[in-house]
């Protein structure tokens, strides 16, 4: 591996090749004079599409590899000396957890422990000033809090923990292996917990990029159940800019929960996008969007409904969403019907053998 110009502004991102972490590579190459080396085993919904315009930026580096591989990451730690590890790699999708929950362990508990036993020895040989202000954040979700009642307060950072999918446990077990190496052995930690993301270049399992994807190729828009489950969305540029306030800003140990004040029911949601492209792309029958809409049996334990308090990193940080829902769903849909090339790749094969395992049967 070759060596490159060491940098008190290099972070290590993990997971820089999907949804929400190749979003924040761009923001932080965009903001500053930050090095990014970008950690990312392209599983799935890993993508080196989504990193195309920084084919010719030389301060991102992009490694292929798996976080739980603790020789690779002691060599990037070693070669590239960061300031900060951000921590996003994880498997992340709920139904794919409860079909498949072993790479959830792997990935999400395991690859966490490694990468902080490695972050752990690097930090311990740091000196002075370096030592002081390294930084390991480490990327969760709502989901851990478990399910709020509609009248339920919304989660809060002193929220006890709740998880109910393998996903969401497993995320629990990684927030927590987190808050113990920073109060057993001082590692400097900073944990964010965020509701559900939207944006550009969202791999297309997910509500709001699979409803766009089938409205778009004439194919039914499943919602599970009754459509109710209410969730908070968070415009995803939103999020990564938190991320770099609280990677600035938090005080080590500390937990910042990350929301967009958008609570929404998902039924709602696709509303929404079925009006958004009605206006946008119209069907050639004259048809409104919603007659593609079908109801599939729910999920097994589908988590009622999601609501985060965002008042700490409000006051402590002085973050803010920019986005309301109805801006955000807005650029979101024109991006992906101008990147109808990059959705027709990431769904092609194993995308749609998934759909079919997780549909079919609904």
């Amino acid at each position: 591996m070759s060596d490159v110009t060491k940098s008190e502004n290099t972070i290590i991102v993990t997971g820089g090749a999907g949804f929400i972490g190749a979003n924040f590579v761009h923001a932080a190459l965009k903001v500053g004079g930050s090095t990014v080396v970008n950690l990312d085993k392209l599983t799935y919904a890993g993508n080196l599409e989504n990193l195309a315009a920084l084919a010719d930026e030389p301060r991102h580096i992009f490694v292929k590899g798996d976080i739980g591989d603790r020789q690779l990451a002691a060599e990037l730690l070693r070669t590239h000396r960061p300031a900060a590890i951000v921590n996003f790699a994880a498997e992340s999708h709920v139904d794919r957890s409860i079909s498949a929950p072993d790479d959830f362990i792997q990935t999400n508990v395991v690859g966490t422990f490694n990468l902080l036993q490695e972050a752990r020895n690097y930090w311990q040989e740091l000196q002075g000033e370096a030592q002081s202000a390294f930084r390991f954040l480490h990327v969760s979700t709502d989901e851990v809090y478990g399910s709020l009642g509609d009248d339920d307060p919304p989660f809060s950072e002193t929220t006890a923990y709740a998880p109910n999918s393998p996903y969401s446990a497993s995320k629990a077990a990684s927030d927590h292996l987190v808050r113990a190496f920073f109060h057993t052995y001082g590692l400097p930690t900073l944990t964010t917990n965020c509701s559900n993301n939207y944006g550009p270049y969202q791999f297309p399992e997910k509500l709001i990029p699979l409803v766009i994807h089938n409205a778009l190729a004439e194919k039914p828009i499943p919602v599970y159940g009754d459509g109710a489950n209410i969730r908070d969305w968070l415009y995803v540029t939103d999020h990564c800019r938190a991320i770099l306030d609280v990677l600035e800003k938090g005080i080590p140990g500390g937990v910042y929960n990350i929301g967009g004040r958008s609570e929404k029911t998902n039924l709602d949601v696709v509303h929404t996008l079925c009006s958004i492209l009605d206006e946008l792309a119209p069907r050639e029958s004259g048809q409104g969007y919603v007659r593609l809409i079908t109801f599939v049996t729910d999920r097994p334990g589908h988590d009622r409904r999601y609501a985060i308090d965002a008042a700490k990193i409000e006051a402590e940080i002085g973050w803010q969403p920019e986005e309301t829902f109805q801006s955000g769903i807005r650029k979101t849909v024109q991006w992906y019907l101008d990147h109808a090339g990059w959705v027709a790749n990431v769904t092609s094969g194993a995308y749609r053998d998934w759909i079919e395992t997780n549909y079919g049967e609904r």
